[in-house]
């Protein structure tokens, strides 16, 4: 099926697109950001579009807004809101559209708030925009709406800054100023990628509970399967640019058409129903890392006659670590999981406990002690982007380092142009610069850099958490392999309980900073004793279904919704 072909949705819509196009700047890979691609979004259904980054899923929706950046411009096509060509519309009359007849929830809400406004000040701002009400009523609607989303205290949230609340909070504020002047159409851009799954699942259930109430039309932008099995009524899946399947949920998902589509679904991690086969080389019992009662504690000034806060992110956590294996961290947002690791690789410092690494305790070493360790220890970030000097080429990234432990220049770039290559990536990377790569890409370039030193143990911080599946299946396999080919210990730290499964021999799960259960991921996720780790399993979207046909999707974790 190709974006050509009318769709077929029966009954009303509210919205149709017909032979979009939007051309790319000269110079890109291809022609067209988005390619002959029609679709409709029926009244009071959810449509969830799915594909890759790159697709032309947030170019449709912004096209839609008429939000698209300058670089870019619709070259042909129809978009019909509410039975209104929109196409063409002048800059007055696409404002007037935006908010009361279509409203969007972006990806990023922290980028996409205004950090110098209370949140009540953001979701008023929509209503005085469009001279909706009195500043009385204004205040009222939007602690009502606040209340409807379901944040906590609507009254103390009101004067909140977006800084202080929690990525679910802050999500759940976007939605608040999305619905502000009760649109028809929502349009929500990827709103649950960086989220853990207990948050994941309480937005997908808040927007699923206001569709259905308020009678909504929904466009769901999504990369996750898993997500479109616990929301969609219809789907449409994009593959540069253009259109290659569509139908109704429980159609694409159980049995998909394209081999593009059974590609993706394929791609989607499963929770193993038995223990990973592990990789781990015969130590004789010797463990590379031995963690005892470790703390770290943060304090912030709450005013001038106040005693400061005091949070306890890792609460006496002990645990070890054989080279070769794979220690999963997994808990939400807050639970103290990337505070155990910055603790671990000493760029926190702990206030208590002890840190043995190949026997010797270094929780209470100073930076010129560690220095000769820290080659030893390695990290791979959450955000390869903002951890890569955008000024400096890949080359100089990779190298900087270990020629500052007193590798020879030109050894150094021997072994990067070879771990360039080892990671999928061609030599010709080493001379480029982070942005002339995709977010996949980016990722093992942070590999590479962290396999510079020959590590002993790896530590990832959510190194996959904000990649497509199936790069995040190429990234997740690249470790295996490299873990296989040293035996590199690994710390992986994650929210993705179907990640965890894929790759870990022993799963810690952190509530509040504490340690609450631990085991083999076969015991975590078949069998938890911690009814908080059962809260975890029970929020893993799309994990109640059978599997799909034609795919090799694990028994227990289908897409049926």
């Amino acid at each position: 099926m190709v974006g050509s072909v009318e769709p077929e949705t029966p009954g009303p819509v509210a919205l149709s697109v017909r032979d979009l196009q939007v051309a790319l700047p000269a110079g890109m890979d291809r022609l067209h950001a988005v390619d002959d691609v029609s679709f409709d979004l029926p009244r009071g259904k959810i449509l969830c579009i799915i594909g890759e980054s790159g697709s032309g899923k947030s170019v449709s929706a912004n096209a839609i807004m008429g939000l698209l950046p300058r670089a870019l411009r619709i070259m042909s096509g129809r978009i019909i809101l509410n039975g209104e060509d929109i196409t063409d519309l002048g800059p007055d009359r696409l404002r007037a559209l935006r908010g009361r007849v279509v409203s969007m929830i972006f990806q990023d809400p922290l980028s996409a708030l205004n950090p110098l406004m209370t949140v009540g000040e953001q979701i008023e701002e929509v209503m005085a925009a469009h001279d909706v009400g009195s500043p009385r009523s204004r205040a009222e609607k939007a602690l009502s709406l606040l209340d409807e989303v379901g944040l906590p205290d609507p009254e103390v949230m009101f004067h909140q800054y977006p800084f202080r609340l929690s990525g679910g909070q802050r999500q759940r504020v976007m939605i608040a100023m999305a619905l502000a002047l009760e649109p028809a159409i929502l349009i929500a851009d990827e709103p649950t990628t960086a989220l853990d799954v207990t948050t994941q699942a309480q937005i997908l259930a808040l927007i699923r509970e206001i569709q259905q109430r308020k009678g909504m039309s929904v466009m769901f932008i999504t990369h996750d399967f898993g997500v479109v099995a616990e929301i969609a009524d219809e789907v449409v899946v994009m593959e540069k640019g253009r259109i290659v399947e569509r139908g109704l949920a429980d159609k694409v998902l159980n049995a998909p058409g394209h081999p593009y589509t059974k590609q993706l679904i394929a791609a989607v991690p499963r929770l193993r129903s038995g223990d990973r086969d592990s990789h781990a080389a015969a130590t004789g019992g010797t463990q590379l890392l031995q963690v005892e009662g470790l703390m770290k504690t943060y304090r912030s000034a709450r005013g001038l006659f106040q005693p400061p806060r005091i949070v306890t992110a890792v609460n006496d956590i002990s645990f070890e670590l054989a080279p070769g294996r794979t220690l999963g961290v997994v808990g939400e947002s807050g639970s103290g999981k990337s505070s155990l690791g910055r603790v671990l690789i000493k760029l926190l410092d702990n206030d208590g406990g002890r840190i043995l690494f190949e026997g010797r305790d270094i929780a209470g070493l100073s930076e010129r002690e560690f220095k000769p360790l820290r080659t030893k220890i390695q990290m791979i970030f959450q955000d390869p982007f903002a951890s890569l000097n955008p000024r400096a080429t890949i080359g100089y990234s990779l190298t900087v380092g270990p020629v500052a432990h007193g590798m020879e220049q030109d050894e150094a770039r021997r072994q990067a142009m070879a771990l360039l290559e080892h990671v999928g990536l061609d030599p010709g990377a080493y001379d480029r610069y982070p942005h002339e790569f995709s977010g996949g890409q980016r990722q093992r370039v942070g590999i590479a850099r962290a396999l510079m030193f020959k590590p002993k143990l790896l530590i990832a911080d959510e190194a996959v958490s904000a990649l497509d599946v199936s790069i995040q299946a190429q990234i997740l396999q690249l470790l295996e392999e490299i873990q296989r080919e040293t035996g590199v210990a690994m710390i992986f730290i994650t929210h993705d309980l179907r990640v965890a499964s894929q790759i870990c021999d022993e799963i810690a799960v952190m509530q509040k900073g504490r340690v609450v259960e631990y085991g083999a991921p076969s015991q975590i996720f078949m069998s938890p004793r911690s009814d908080y780790t059962r809260e975890l399993v029970a929020a893993i979207p799309g994990r109640d279904a059978s599997p799909p046909a034609g795919t090799t999707a694990a028994p227990q974790t289908g897409m049926n919704r």
